[in-house]
C-alpha cells in the first residue's frame, strides 16, 4: 500500500466469535493530520485503534501504518509511534521525573525528558511521587509517557479524561504544538468539543462501522443543513427554519429598518449531528 498516508486501511474487519466488531472500515489520514475517531461505546473504536496500533490482529482487510503493516512491524516501527496508555499508577513510588527518564530509556532517540514534562504542564511536579498525584496529573504524566520516543504517529485514547477545563485546554495547545511540528495524531474522545477544537477530520463509528466522515463544520451534512432564524417580534419570540437564512434576514433587515431585534442564525452543532448519527443519546 502506498506510503503517501500516515495511516491508511482498505476493507478492516475484526470479529470476535459470532460479533462483528469491525465490518469493513477504510480510513485514510495523512501526515501530520489530527483525526478524531468518534462513536459510542462497543462502537469499535478501540478495536481498530489496536489494530492500527499492532496490538491486535486482523481478520481481513490492509492496513498499513507509517508504511508498514503493523501485523509484521518491528521494534524499529514501534519506535516510530507514541500510544498513551494508563501507566502512571504501575509504578506509584517513582518520581514523574524518574519515570519519564526510564521510559527515555527505551527509545533510540527521546525528547529530553525535561521538555517533555514542562510541555504536559508538569514541571512543578518533576520531584513528586507518582502516588501524590491527582487524577489528571496522572493523566498528563501517561501523555508524557507516549511522548518521549519522539513519536511520528501518537494515538491519543481518552487522553483528557479526568482533566478539568484549564488542564484540558492546555492540553490542546500541546496536541497543536505536535501537530505543528508534523506529528500525526488519531484521536478519539467522547469530548465533541475537543474533536471540533483539534481534529481538521472526524470519522464517526457505529456497530462496526464509519457512518460519516468530514470536518468538524461539515460532519453529516451540517454545513447545509437548515439553520434556525429567531428574533424578538415585539409580541414575543418567533423563529423559522429555513434553507435560505441569508435571505430571511435580509427580509426581517427591511421589516425592522435595520437591526433584527434578539437576531439569531444556528445550525445543527456537532453534538445534534453526532446524536443524529449513532441513533441517539447513549
Amino acid at each position: 500500500m502506498t506510503t503517501e498516508w500516515a495511516v491508511r486501511a482498505r476493507g478492516l474487519r475484526k470479529r470476535y466469535g459470532g460479533t462483528v466488531a469491525v465490518d469493513g472500515i477504510d480510513l485514510e489520514i495523512a501526515p501530520g493530520e489530527v483525526f478524531a475517531l468518534l462513536g459510542p461505546n462497543g462502537a469499535g473504536k478501540t478495536t481498530t485503534v489496536e489494530i492500527l496500533e499492532g496490538y491486535r490482529d486482523r481478520d481481513d482487510g490492509e492496513v498499513s501504518v507509517l508504511g508498514v503493516d503493523p501485523q509484521r512491524a518491528g521494534r524499529d516501527w514501534r519506535a516510530r509511534i507514541g500510544i498513551v496508555l494508563q501507566l502512571a499508577s504501575d509504578a506509584p513510588e517513582l518520581t514523574v521525573a524518574e519515570m519519564v527518564s526510564h521510559f527515555a530509556g527505551l527509545y533510540p532517540d527521546p525528547r529530553r525528558p525535561a521538555e517533555v514534562i514542562e510541555l504536559v504542564g508538569l514541571a512543578g511536579k518533576a520531584r513528586a511521587r507518582i502516588h501524590t498525584l491527582s487524577g489528571g496529573q496522572a493523566r498528563r504524566l501517561d501523555v508524557a509517557l507516549g511522548l518521549i520516543g519522539r513519536p511520528e504517529l501518537l494515538f491519543l485514547d481518552e487522553p483528557t479524561t479526568g482533566f478539568d477545563p484549564e488542564a484540558r485546554h492546555a492540553f490542546w495547545d500541546v496536541v497543536r504544538v505536535l501537530s505543528g511540528g508534523g506529528v500525526t495524531v488519531l484521536l478519539t474522545t467522547h469530548y465533541l468539543e475537543e474533536a471540533a477544537a483539534l481534529a481538521g477530520r472526524v470519522a464517526v463509528l457505529r456497530d462496526g462501522v464509519i457512518v460519516a466522515a468530514g470536518t468538524p463544520a461539515d460532519l453529516g451534512g451540517r454545513a447545509s443543513a437548515a439553520a434556525v432564524v429567531s428574533w424578538h417580534g415585539g409580541d414575543g419570540w418567533r423563529s423559522e427554519r429555513t434553507e435560505e437564512p441569508t435571505r430571511v434576514v435580509g427580509e426581517l433587515a427591511a421589516r425592522y429598518g435595520g437591526e433584527v431585534p434578539g437576531l439569531t442564525v444556528t445550525r445543527p452543532s456537532l453534538e445534534d449531528v453526532y446524536l443524529d448519527l449513532i441513533g441517539g443519546r447513549q
